[in-house]
């Protein structure tokens, strides 16, 4: 029972062993967390089509709840761009932005995502999300920067711009153009360079001026938020709100509230994919995060139970006024840097950002959306990454292919037909890669017991034998590719007496291989050859006992390739390699 329980609660192991070392690493790692969490997530709320305040919200009990029942020591969970992103495309169907139903349905969302999660937690099946590729999810994580970069040029603009698409986007600022606030361009711009310099200048300048490299890394952090001050301070002293600058304006200076979900059966029939897709979405960027940093200290996170701290994080912002969240890429790795020991750092940033809720809300009144959108585009143009196309095309024409295919309809269609097609095309590739799977006719390397390929190597044959390495498991996809490849390989009329199928890449063969083995055997019988099998695994042997394949077989199962050479073929000739 205990076992079971600290399985489930990761915080009964950890929580064990928790000193006054752990607890001052994990103090000051919320400090600076926090301190970078405040403007980004107002900003995320904002990208997300929600006031303000919901980013906020979804920021303090979802930390919380992953805290109990995450497993990395690292992962600082909240809203994040491409979520916030999917959420506002999701929503923005069911419901018009800035009503009321629009905040349910964003709360429906976030249940629906948690309780998927949970549900994959609980029955072991995270292994799900490793359907989708590295390749195609850097595809659209590339195509989703650039779609909320782009998003957030009309607020840089002071302009009324909409569209889901870059080509909606793109036309609809451009007619708007001329209606651009200078000012509101002014103070997103400056912003926007400030930030940038922020993050490649700032810390070397305060190195050199004699500071720490902990209070250099603390005051690197802050660059948001004296952005944030500094125009919130200029709009207000200016009133600048008064010609034209667009503000956040009044943001509830309170907790996150209870709120109820909507559970309205159209409204979750509308929201099943969305649901679905914003989670392996969220926990496929959550898990590899968490992967990395973890790696770095030898420790080891569950991708199960991070399925199940992720759907619980989400289950509690749909009823604290939140949206869906998951493990994000930058305030995970500024958490990281911190030194945060244990999931409490993120404890105690929710605790920092409840008091800034309760307290610091009156202050962003006056603070510019230019603001947040130069937060929010300097945050995911590091998401951007072309050169996934370079690498992917100098080492695979397919994975460039999916890739590539990824972005353009990403940024053609949208983002939800970008994630649909990038799970699609991930499996679509591995079918397509397993479905002609590599097969070798091997030889003997003189005076070794290894057999290898005889278009690569110098080896004994001989054309009574034909020896046939299949490097794949075998099952309903590429079962008739291996039945067509040994038919066509008979049929060549040579003087073949025997066939040896080497199986030491075997992992599985299910029935439909099953019935394609039986198929070769028998085709065989009825030419008088016989039919053998060499180096199969023991699982693949247990299964095939199951069945009468091996009573029919027409020749016999050897323990290795080499006894079958000596069985068959006493008097091997040379043979030079193709």
């Amino acid at each position: 029972m205990t076992r079971l329980l600290r399985q489930y609660l990761p915080i009964l192991d950890w929580g064990r062993t928790y000193d006054r070392n752990a607890l001052s690493n994990d103090l000051i790692a919320a400090v600076i967390v926090t301190i970078m969490l405040i403007p980004q997530s107002l900003a995320y709320a904002l990208l997300a089509g929600l006031p303000p305040e919901a980013g906020i919200y979804a920021s303090i009990v979802p930390i919380m709840l992953y805290a109990v029942f995450g497993t990395s020591r690292a992962l600082a969970v909240g809203p994040v761009a491409v979520v916030s992103l999917l959420t506002a495309s999701a929503v923005g169907q069911v419901a018009e932005q800035g009503t009321a139903g629009y905040a349910v349905a964003a709360l429906t969302l976030a249940l629906m995502s948690g309780g998927f999660l949970m549900a994959l937690g609980l029955f072991r099946l995270g292994f799900l999300a490793n359907f989708l590729s590295h390749p195609v999810i850097a595809g659209f994580i590339t195509a989703s920067g650039i779609l909320i970069a782009t998003s957030q040029l009309k607020h840089v603009l002071g302009v009324e711009a909409e569209g889901h698409t870059l080509v909606e986007m793109v036309g609809s600022i451009l007619s708007h153009l001329n209606q651009t606030n200078w000012i509101t361009l002014i103070i997103g711009a400056a912003a926007t360079g400030f930030l940038f310099w922020v993050r490649k200048g700032l810390k070397p300048l305060l190195r050199r001026a004699g500071l720490g490299p902990r209070m250099a890394d603390v005051l690197t952090k802050a660059g948001p938020v004296a952005a944030v001050v500094v125009t919130t301070l200029l709009t207000w002293g200016f009133g600048l709100d008064g010609q034209g600058v667009k503000i956040v304006g009044s943001v509830p200076q309170s907790l996150p509230p209870l709120t109820m979900p909507g559970l309205a059966p159209d409204l979750l029939r509308q929201l099943a994919i969305p649901a679905i897709l914003i989670s392996i979405i969220g926990f496929v960027e959550s898990v590899s995060v968490a992967q990395t940093l973890a790696a770095k200290k030898r420790q080891r996170i569950d991708p199960d139970q991070e399925l199940i701290g992720l759907g619980a994080a989400n289950i509690g912002a749909a009823f604290t006024g939140g949206y869906p969240v998951t493990g994000g890429f930058a305030r995970s790795v500024v958490n990281f840097d911190a030194g945060a020991e244990t999931p409490a750092a993120g404890a105690f940033t929710a605790v920092g950002l409840a008091i800034a809720a309760v307290a610091l809300t009156p202050l962003v009144y006056f603070l510019p959306k230019a603001t947040l959108a130069a937060t929010i585009i300097v945050a995911v143009l590091s998401l951007v990454d072309f050169s996934i196309l370079k690498k992917t095309w100098g080492y695979s024409k397919s994975d460039f292919a999916a890739v590539a295919a990824t972005i353009v309809l990403t940024l053609w269609q949208g983002v939800e037909i970008g994630v649909a097609s990038g799970v699609l095309l991930s499996i679509g590739l591995h079918l397509y890669k397993t479905s002609r799977p590599h097969v070798a006719e091997v030889g003997l390397v003189p005076g070794t017991h290894h057999f290898r390929n005889i278009n690569r190597h110098k080896v004994e044959t001989d054309p009574s034998l034909l020896s046939i390495r299949i490097d794949e498991s075998l099952y309903f996809v590429n079962a008739r590719f291996l039945e067509d490849l040994i038919q066509d390989r008979i049929a060549e009329g040579c003087a073949v007496k025997n066939v040896v199928l080497m199986c030491p890449a075997v992992n599985e063969v299910d029935y439909s291989a099953l019935e394609s083995l039986e198929a070769i055997n028998h085709r065989l019988k009825d030419f008088g050859i016989g039919f053998h099998l060499s180096e199969v695994k023991g699982p693949v042997m247990d299964r095939l006992k199951t069945s009468h394949f091996l009573s029919e077989l027409n020749g016999k199962v050897y323990l290795s390739h080499y006894d079958a050479w000596q069985d068959l073929l006493p008097q091997p000739v040379s043979r030079a390699a193709e």
